[in-house]
């Protein structure tokens, strides 16, 4: 075993062994969508007499986590979104009204004198406040009360507890208690209303939550005049069920928030659906994980195996990283994490192609020189097809929000770990192979003695692909121009996150006729609801943005038709966060296009750059035409799906056109289309095993991952074949013909080249 070897060998141990040890002992965090909750989005808003700065927001995010605590939830999360946003996630919590109502609430508490009411005892005066600071209110009877300035606030509160007298009959209460300053104005104030005659209205004290009276309560009979309340403490009583007793308790302790907050995004997910995503993705990475390492032990035998093996150390390695690094794993990450072992597969292909034809092709004497020799010369490839993915990662990450950014990070995740895998532990498990007596007396064990079944064919045929690109050109345009139509006649169907409105999936005890659920929503007066099955005995039902009544009553209007209907996901999304959504994610789209180019370009001349961004160009129209033909939504997990698909479908053409430049610095002068053919041969065989590869993977994740994966596999799947077809029959083509318009380089007389 050489030295560099060894160094390999350790350093694939060593990381192997930290990874298995945070594997075991830190567990990995799932987000509410795999283990059920609910999460909301706060945005702060401005008033006349406050504004809502980055400050603001920091002293209502720490109100907001005091409420949370005393809600009980179990790990709760509450993290700061740029200047105005505070994203709230409540594990276990299923019911996103009551959780919305307690952190929307302003909770500004006072305490007024009551100065009489404008009741007359014959009805109600509608006469205006005569004096400054003077409020009508009703009371808890409706009655309209006069109400001077507010004697104390919220900020003068001890605490507050919600207390039960069995005894005094008063029932579920608040009890109350002052501090400080707050100790002196409870005398005060009740001692100024101690003042006046038993039963007049001004012997009463209004207390106040948000502009609504709770309770006013009479001042007792043997407090004396001026003398008041001086143990700093009172009840607020008012026919409390244990739930508003508690409540209110908890929104006087959490203290007023700074500034009012508006839900602009709800999400809540049932623990069972959650648990089906987990399962299905499972089996969906097991069984996927199962066919490709069978594939890829078929093509490639001995290396197959240590290929599949290294996958196995791939999973543990990206595992260990997400838990470690405390990344969420949500349900698009997931699939991410199933996707990334598809693409995994690609490098250790790109490897043992490399090492085939060193080999078979009496390049390198033994297998092991070969293996060298494979792994040095893939080395670009990889990591321009890889970085290309990792920017579409990163954009994900820093454009996107939610579950997309978790995507985002998975995959980030899972194309290092791969790089790793191919590049370290592949390699120390071949060479070790390699180097055995039995393996080097039995090279055809190692499945890259023979160049292969699809390069044996293309060898003895040689057939010109490109014979004519003018006529692959206008058959990707006609395609092109058929899918794209797709997007004028049907147009694009954006789901609730980039319009705003509520979407709902329910769990029927059984098959329900769409057309019915439309037709009692319509007569219910939601004429516009789009009602679609979801699998066999489930439902969704997107409309624009609802009240909790009217989702009730949508609720109500599905279980007349269906019988029993069981509400697993709900998600309201405000209008302004769908458009400020929906303007990221062309925003996305365009920096995607744009740093591919840039990245490209400064790999390879602008001519291939420029023909690799015109076939991502021509992939994201088609899967978007494809998508408005299939009237499937785009929403948040579709862009991932794109944005993962430029990143994925540019590999192609990365390794396409690597090859195009290595041929050029070997044969410097030859015919550039020539040399594109050629390219094109070489790399087929690679193309196709990958394309395999991912397919497995995909078609199990869409099979077996269930309503909420299907779409999203569907998305990849198409994105593989139009993405592996562009990179040969368009990428190539349109770089051919921009080489074609370049000015011709002859050799002068003098040895310089000039251009004619």
């Amino acid at each position: 075993m050489n030295r560099s070897l060894r160094v390999r060998a350790l350093l694939a141990l060593t990381v192997l062994a930290l990874s298995l040890f945070v594997a075991v002992t830190v567990p990995l965090r799932l987000g509410l969508d795999l283990r059920g909750g609910t999460q909301i989005v706060l945005e702060t808003r401005s008033t006349p007499t406050a504004d809502a700065d980055s400050a603001a927001t920091d002293r209502t995010l720490e109100v907001l986590r005091g409420r949370v605590d005393a809600l009980g939830v179990a790990e709760p999360t509450l993290v700061r979104s740029g200047d105005h946003r505070i994203i709230v996630e409540l594990p276990g919590v299923q019911d996103p009204k009551k959780a919305a109502d307690v952190l929307g609430r302003t909770a500004q508490l006072t305490f007024h004198p009551v100065l009489g009411t404008t009741d007359d005892g014959a009805g109600t005066s509608r006469q205006p406040p005569k004096r400054p600071g003077e409020r009508l209110l009703p009371d808890e009877s409706g009655t309209p009360l006069r109400l001077g300035s507010a004697s104390l606030t919220g900020e003068d509160v001890k605490e507050a507890a919600a207390r039960f007298d069995q005894q005094g009959g008063a029932g579920w209460h608040v009890t109350v208690g002052f501090e400080g300053a707050g100790r002196a104005g409870w005398a005060r104030l009740t001692g100024e209303a101690a003042c006046q005659a038993p039963g007049e209205p001004a012997r009463r004290v209004a207390i106040v939550l948000d502009d609504k009276v709770i309770s006013s309560p009479q001042v007792d009979p043997s407090i004396a005049c001026g003398a008041g309340i001086r143990d700093g403490a009172t009840q607020i009583t008012g026919s409390f069920s244990p739930e508003e007793a508690r409540e209110l308790s908890l929104l006087i302790n959490g203290g007023a928030l700074p500034v009012p907050v508006e839900t602009v995004e709800q999400r809540t997910v049932g623990p069972t659906l959650g648990a089906q995503a987990i399962t299905a993705s499972a089996w969906a990475a097991a069984i996927g994980t199962a066919l490709t390492s069978l594939f890829i032990i078929a093509v490639y035998r001995l290396l197959g195996v240590l290929a599949a093996l290294a996958l196995a150390c791939y999973g543990l390695v990206s595992y260990a990283a997400l838990a470690a690094l405390g990344a969420t794993l949500t349900l698009p990450g997931l699939a991410g994490f199933v996707l990334a072992i598809g693409m995994a597969v690609d490098a250790n292909v790109l490897v043992f192609e490399r090492a085939r034809e060193e080999y078979a092709g009496r390049r390198r004497p033994s297998i092991r020189s070969a293996l060298a020799a494979g792994f040095r010369n893939a080395f670009s490839a990889i990591a321009d097809s890889n970085i290309t993915t990792l920017i579409a990662a990163a954009l994900l990450f820093f454009l996107a929000s939610g579950p997309v950014r978790g995507f985002g990070v998975t995959l980030g995740i899972g194309v290092l770990a791969s790089m790793f895998s191919a590049l370290v532990v592949s390699r120390v498990l071949a060479e070790l192979a390699a180097s055995r007596p039995g393996v080097r007396r039995r090279p055809r064990l190692t499945g890259i003695a023979t160049t292969g079944a699809v390069r044996d064919r293309l060898t003895r045929r040689n057939p010109l692909l490109l014979r004519r690109p003018r006529r692959w050109l206008a058959t990707s345009a006609a395609v092109l121009v058929l899918a794209g139509s797709g997007l004028v006649v049907r147009g694009v169907d954006l789901g609730v996150e980039f319009t705003g409105g509520r979407l709902i999936e329910y769990s029927t005890s059984g098959p329900v006729d769409p057309g019915r659920v439309r037709t009692a929503l319509a007569d219910t007066g939601f004429p516009h609801a789009v009602v679609q099955s979801s699998g066999d005995t489930g439902l969704t039902v997107r409309t624009d943005p609802l009240t909790d009544a009217e989702e009730a009553e949508v609720t109500g209007a599905l279980r007349d038709v269906a019988g029993r209907a069981d509400k697993v996901r709900d998600e309201l999304i405000g209008p302004s966060l769908g458009k400020e959504l929906r303007q990221g994610a062309l925003i996305a789209l365009a920096v995607a296009l744009g740093a591919q180019f840039v990245y490209l370009a400064a790999r390879f001349r602008w001519v291939l750059g420029s023909a690799a961004v015109i076939a991502l160009a021509h992939d994201v129209v088609m899967l978007l035409g494809v998508f408005a033909w299939l009237g499937k939504p785009v929403d948040g997990v579709f862009l991932a799906a794109l944005l993962t698909v430029i990143g994925y479908s540019v590999n192609d053409s990365v390794v396409l056109f690597d090859r195009v430049r290595e041929l050029e610095r070997r044969g410097p002068g030859s015919p550039f289309p020539g040399i594109v053919n050629q390219a094109i041969l070489q790399t087929l065989p690679r193309t196709v095993n990958t394309g395999m590869g991912a397919a497995f993977m995909l078609t199990a994740l869409a099979v077996l991952g269930g309503s909420s994966l299907t779409d999203f596999a569907l998305a990849l799947l198409i994105g593989l074949a139009v993405g592996t077809y562009s990179s040969v029959f368009t990428a190539a083509p349109v770089a051919m013909g921009l080489h074609h318009r370049l000015p011709r380089v002859k050799p002068s007389r003098q040895g310089r080249a000039v251009t004619t």
